[in-house]
């Protein structure tokens, strides 16, 4: 039992909370009343109690001191346990903000993770299932019973050994390679092994991660995905001259409604965009690109404009130009062109009247 669950309330969270739910709930919480997002001084109080909330459960020694004696423990519990960070310190660091002192730690493994645009523009949560080597519990990590691991006599305890390969009269090739007898461990188990870890003093573990996708997150962190995101959208002509208004619906799930000025032409393959509309920036969420639009203009299809009404459009659009047609000017109306019409016409043009060789130059074979 805990004496008091302030803290816990305020993130949102029951006092027998791991730390993983600890996470998600402060990360969860920070986003929504960060002061960039929520200028007003009701959110910024929230924002600096979540972040305190957050510092004293997720470190073991506060949170213990917390759950038995409550706030007045912290603050009478000297050694600085009174004393809260910044809680924009809190969030930057949470978020990568690389304030954290370094720890000694093993070679770091990569795994690859696939994600959707989605995912990166909102943030996800996903999971991570890893093989570890961890020390054998049953033996400690001494692979059997005391005496039951012995330096191995053919290498030496060195888990190498060096072969000479003879080439020729007086002529020896030396080869480094791995002991045979104990597999370059160095080590051998004659006896009393541990039949958990077979004597090799490591068990495989397995664990499951959760990985947090933030917001504007790059492709493998190495090449900055653009943060400008690009669609394309269809407008009618009537739109494209007199102005429209559309709703687009965002990755996460809003609604924007964009639209353009009253007698803003807008042209086929126009480039329009939206501020702060695009990818979210890695670190910063709260800070996006462009949504850029690319218009298609669709222009009406023979016979949908009726006739009757041309020369009202006639009398709306900019005045045509004016040609001058001399007398003996011979006048023809445009068609649609068919390539293989044209293709035929051509083939036709060079064959002669009775389906033979097509007209030109013959060629005669020379005779002997």
């Amino acid at each position: 039992m805990v004496k008091e669950t302030g803290y816990y309330d305020l993130l949102g969270v029951k006092p027998t909370a791991t730390p993983d739910e600890l996470k998600k709930a402060y990360r969860k919480l920070a986003l929504k009343y960060h002061p960039d997002k929520n200028p007003d001084k009701e959110s910024a109080e929230k924002f600096k109690n979540i972040s305190q909330a957050y510092e004293v459960l997720s470190d073991e020694k506060k949170r213990r001191i917390y759950d038995e004696g409550g706030e007045q423990a912290l603050k009478e519990g000297g050694g600085g346990e009174g004393h809260f960070s910044s809680p924009m310190d809190i969030f930057e660091m949470f978020f990568g903000g690389g304030r954290r002192r370094k720890e000694n730690k093993t070679k770091d493994v990569i795994h690859q993770l696939g994600v959707s645009l989605e995912e990166l523009y909102k943030g996800s949560t996903r999971k991570l299932a890893l093989q570890k080597n961890v020390i054998c519990d049953k033996c400690g990590g001494k692979g059997g019973k005391e005496g039951a691991v012995i330096k191995c006599t053919t290498c030496k305890g060195t888990g190498s050994q060096v072969i000479l390969n003879q080439l020729g009269a007086g002529m020896y090739q030396q080869i480094h390679t791995t002991c045979r007898d104990c597999q370059g461990q160095g080590e051998i188990n004659p006896k009393d092994m541990c039949k958990t870890c077979q004597g090799r003093k490591i068990v495989q573990e397995r664990k499951i991660l959760e990985v947090h996708i933030d917001k504007g997150m790059e492709d493998g962190q190495k090449i900055p995905l653009r943060l400008d995101l690009i669609m394309k959208m269809d407008i009618n002509l009537n739109e494209a001259l007199t102005g429209f208004k559309r709703t687009i619906k965002t990755l996460d799930d809003r609604i924007l409604v964009i639209s353009s000025l009253p007698g803003e032409i807008i042209k086929p393959n126009d480039v329009k965009c939206v501020l702060n509309e695009g990818m979210p920036m890695y670190k910063n969420p709260f800070e996006k690109g462009r949504l850029i639009i690319n218009f298609n203009v669709k222009f009406p299809q023979n016979g949908e404009i009726d006739s009757r009404r041309i020369t009202d459009l006639e009398k709306i659009l900019p005045t045509k130009a004016k040609v001058d047609s001399p007398a003996d000017a011979e006048e023809h109306t445009l068609v649609d062109l068919d390539p293989a019409y044209e293709r035929s016409k051509r083939n036709e043009e060079y064959m002669d009247e009775d389906g033979g060789m097509p007209h030109g130059r013959r060629v005669q074979c020379a005779s002997q």
